[in-house]
């Protein structure tokens, strides 16, 4: 997606060789319009395939995946929680994952109440840099029965092996800007 890494470029902000700060547009301060863009983008990229739910983890993936929805004839999203909240009382699936930016592990909880065998889930995030967080999401959707269509990344961070992983679970996965390094500031694209 072009527009996607022309914005990386002039907004973006490189910190050492394997982070990119986009809190400008992406997941601190969200540039509506070009969210709405990146939601037609994830249909365009789906198209054809029947998608029931999307799947993402709070907070910075819910954005995503309610513009996404949008495309998507206003399907339902779904986000993992991070925190076990009191109101959780039913039954939940929860999966573990490390987060890169925080190495934090949480675990992630959905109610099995939205998470349902014969869904058709894709799961969405705004980076897919070690995979922790879309793999752990994919092991919760089987667990529940569903099947999981795809996994969108809006940045994949490839040098960092999450999309390979992914791959290698069978899972089809589609982000809108790779970058194979960073270097020296520079920010190299596939």
């Amino acid at each position: 997606m072009e527009s996607l890494k022309q914005k990386i470029r002039t907004e973006g902000q490189t910190i050492g060789s394997e982070i990119i700060k986009v809190d400008g547009f992406l997941n601190h301060q969200i540039d509506v319009k070009f969210m709405e863009e990146i939601g037609r983008e994830f249909r365009k990229r789906f198209q054809g395939e029947e998608v029931t739910k999307i799947l993402t983890v709070e907070s910075s993936g819910i954005a995503i995946a309610c513009e996404a929805s949008k495309s998507f004839d206003y399907i339902p999203v779904v986000f993992a929680k991070k925190a076990a909240p009191s109101t959780m009382v039913e039954g939940c699936y929860s999966v573990e994952a490390r987060s890169f930016t925080k190495g934090t592990v949480s675990s992630l909880r959905v109610s099995k109440k939205f998470l349902s065998e014969g869904d058709r889930v894709l799961i969405l995030d705004d980076f897919l840099a070690s995979g922790e967080a879309s793999i752990a999401l994919v092991k919760m959707a089987r667990k529940a029965g569903a099947q999981v269509v795809g996994v969108g990344a809006v940045i994949e961070k490839e040098f960092q092996g999450g999309g390979a992983k992914l791959r290698e679970m069978d899972c089809r996965v589609e982000s809108l800007a790779v970058i194979v390094k960073i270097e020296d500031g520079i920010i190299a694209f596939k």
